[in-house]
């Protein structure tokens, strides 16, 4: 955590406690409001990475973190939707020149949020969404999954492998439209509230000069691959708003001491986390970074469930923050989950004594 607050610290800090977190019970039930992410866009955290020469702030990779700590452990579907963005962003800024000039100002300054139809790719030798060449642009088939914030976002960052085994990254509008069409909303355990539907692809078709990224698919696998290896952010903005929440039950000592000897355990796992993913080698240390991913893992779990422990039978109610951190929780648990990430904690888990 750095010890000067960077300015977009500030402002997540405020956001944070003036929108999202006095919302958050109400959110997760009814969903995210175009007013959060309003707020979200006249922020400035859009731009947190993007090139200062487009608005953004290129700040740190520390501040990045510590700012998605703040949104998540403030209001975690309202986090979920916006974390979407900053790959498109990321991705824009290395892309062809007219299409990085059209887009990534609007979406580095707030005026444009994007969402991500990309996950399919790791199903990979799978192809869930196909791509073929068509009439001097590319033509997309099959179904995206899971996509994030529809009736949120302005323009969606979509995915899908060509017929020489290319991943081919292409942007367009984040609405129905021919060959585009959304299912309703998913009803789901944690984060409904982040309005996440599957988009069913059949034709549709985007230009040349929509394209963002086109790449061997083991090309882009090699640099896409270690990225969830290291423990998220969110993780620990959602343990340490439980471990807040903990210490805010009177009178009980052991709950004090519980909270307390957590709160350690959060500081030490968080600094080992973050050392490693700014390690230089990305593809170095992975059995490490996983060990460290689990143990934020464990300690979320330790952290969330200790919530609902103290607050009882009150935990139990739909209103309750204990309830929604863990189900929140949960889902962080298998958020951006791969094989490799699955394996290494069920291994950790199988040995739990």
């Amino acid at each position: 955590m750095s010890t000067t607050p960077h300015p977009l610290v500030t402002r997540a800090r405020r956001l944070a406690a003036e929108v999202l977190a006095p919302q958050a019970a109400r959110v997760d039930q009814e969903g995210v409001p175009a007013s959060s992410i309003e707020a979200v866009k006249r922020s400035g955290l859009l731009g947190v990475s993007a090139p200062v020469e487009y608005g953004g702030s290129a700040a740190p990779a520390a501040v990045a973190r510590e700012t998605a700590e703040i949104l998540a452990g403030a209001c975690c579907s309202t986090w979920f939707v916006q974390t979407q963005h900053h790959t498109p962003v990321q991705m824009l800024a290395k892309a062809q020149l007219t299409l990085r000039e059209r887009l990534l100002g609007p979406l580095a300054g707030g005026e444009l949020l994007s969402g991500v139809a990309y996950a399919q790719l790791r199903a990979h030798p799978r192809l869930p969404v196909r791509v073929t060449r068509e009439r001097g642009g590319w033509r997309f088939d099959g179904t995206v999954p899971w996509y994030t914030g529809w009736g949120l976002n302005d323009v969606m960052l979509l995915a899908g492998v060509t017929e020489r085994d290319e991943a081919l990254f292409a942007f367009t509008e984040a609405r129905e439209q021919p060959g585009l069409r959304p299912s309703p909303p998913m009803r789901l355990a944690a984060l409904t509230a982040s309005r996440t539907v599957s988009l069913d692809l059949d034709g549709l078709w985007l230009p040349d000069d929509a394209v963002a990224l086109r790449t061997p698919y083991e090309t882009w696998a090699v640099t896409d691959r270690p990225k969830n290896t290291n423990a998220s952010p969110a993780v620990f903005g959602v343990t340490a708003s439980a471990l807040d929440l903990l210490e805010s039950f009177d009178g009980d000592p052991v709950t004090k001491e519980t909270a307390r000897a957590l709160r350690g355990r959060l500081d030490e796992v968080r600094q080992q986390a973050y050392e490693l993913a700014d390690h230089p080698v990305p593809t170095e240390r992975v059995d490490e970074r996983l060990a460290v991913k689990t143990r934020s893992y464990d300690l979320l779990r330790a952290a969330t469930t200790a919530a609902v422990v103290a607050g009882g039978g009150r935990s139990i109610d739909l209103g309750s923050p204990a309830q929604r951190l863990a189900r929140e929780g949960m889902f962080l648990l298998v958020q951006g989950q791969t094989a490799e990430v699955r394996t290494a904690h069920l291994g950790s888990l199988g040995s739990l004594g």
